[in-house]
C-alpha cells in the first residue's frame, strides 16, 4: 500500500490555512463585532456605541474594557498604513478607551505587524481559530435536551450563558447583558440545553456568506461533564447545512476543554490569532 494511499482520506478531511480563507474568516468576525455593537447601541441606546472602518477591516466600540471593543480584520486586504493605525488609536482615545486592542491574523499583511512592533503593541491573549467542512449529513445526532431558543427567552439564554462562562449561578446584570447583546445580533441564531428542565448550557451562531460562526459556547458548573457542549456544537451544525453553509468556524483559547470538544466534533485549527494591546 502505497504513501498516497493511506495519507488519502486524511488529506481529503484536511483544510488549508490559506489567505483567501483566512480572509473570509476574518470578514465574518469583523461582521459580526460590527453586529454585536450595533445590538449594544440599540440595547442601550446612550452608550455611544459606534464602529469605524480600520486598515481594511473594523474597529468597534461598545464600551471602554468591553471585550466587544477592539479592532478585526486589518491588514487582510492589503498593506496598512501607519496613519491607519494612528486613526484606529483616535478612535479609542476619542471614546475614553484606557486602552487599545487589534487582532492580529498570522497571516495578515506583514506591515501590520511591523507597525504594532514599532508602536509598542504586545501580546494579550490568543485565540485558536478552528474550522471544518459542512457537509450535508442526514444523520446528525438529534439531542432532545437542545433546542433552539424563541425570540422571548433572551434573559434565559443570557443568564445561562454568562453564568457558565463565569462559573456563577446567576450573573451580574452587566455580565448578563453582554448575553443579551449577543442574542440580539442582527443574523444571530440562539441554542438552548437543558437537564431536567433545568437551563443548563447554551451557545450561539451568525451566519456571514456561506460561513457558520459558533460562539458563546457555556455550560453552567453543576451540569459540566453530561455530553452538552457537543450536542450544542451538533445542532448549530446541522443548522449550518440546512442554511447551506459549506464551511464552520469557532475560536477558543488554546488547550481549553471548548478547544478539546471542537476536535472531537471533526474541527481542526487553521491558526491562531493574537490579542495586541497597547495602552492609550
Amino acid at each position: 500500500m502505497g504513501q498516497g494511499t493511506v495519507l488519502g482520506p486524511f488529506v481529503e478531511l484536511m483544510i488549508f490555512a490559506t489567505f483567501p480563507l483566512a480572509a473570509r474568516i476574518e470578514r465574518a468576525d469583523a461582521m459580526n463585532a460590527v453586529q454585536a455593537v450595533e445590538s449594544h447601541g440599540r440595547l442601550h441606546p446612550d452608550s455611544g456605541a459606534a464602529v469605524q472602518p480600520a486598515g481594511g477591516g473594523m474597529a468597534t466600540f461598545a464600551s471602554p474594557g468591553s471585550p466587544m471593543t477592539h479592532a478585526i480584520g486589518l491588514g487582510m486586504s492589503g498593506p496598512v498604513a501607519e496613519t491607519e493605525i494612528e486613526a484606529v488609536e483616535e478612535f479609542y482615545r476619542g471614546h475614553g478607551c484606557p486602552a487599545v486592542n487589534i487582532d492580529l491574523c498570522p497571516l495578515a499583511d506583514v506591515s501590520l505587524c511591523e507597525a504594532l512592533g514599532r508602536r509598542g503593541y504586545r501580546i494579550v491573549e490568543y485565540n485558536n481559530v478552528l474550522a471544518r467542512r459542512v457537509e450535508k449529513y442526514d444523520t446528525w445526532p438529534r439531542d432532545s435536551r437542545v433546542r433552539q431558543a424563541g425570540a422571548g427567552e433572551m434573559d434565559l439564554w443570557a443568564c445561562t450563558v454568562m453564568g457558565g462562562f463565569f462559573e456563577k449561578d446567576e450573573p451580574t446584570p452587566a455580565e448578563a447583558d453582554i448575553g443579551a447583546v449577543l442574542f440580539d445580533m442582527q443574523g444571530a441564531a440562539a441554542f438552548i440545553a437543558g437537564v431536567a428542565e433545568c437551563p443548563a448550557a447554551g451557545a450561539g451562531m451568525s451566519i456571514r456568506e456561506g460561513l457558520a460562526c459558533l460562539f458563546g459556547d457555556s455550560t453552567l458548573t453543576a451540569f459540566r461533564g453530561l455530553g452538552l457542549h457537543r450536542s450544542l456544537i451538533e445542532a448549530r451544525l446541522a443548522h449550518a447545512v440546512a442554511a447551506g453553509c459549506d464551511l464552520a468556524v469557532a475560536m477558543t483559547l488554546p488547550g481549553t476543554v471548548s478547544q478539546r470538544n471542537y476536535e472531537r466534533a471533526g474541527f481542526q485549527v487553521l491558526y491562531t490569532k493574537m490579542n495586541m494591546q497597547r495602552d492609550s
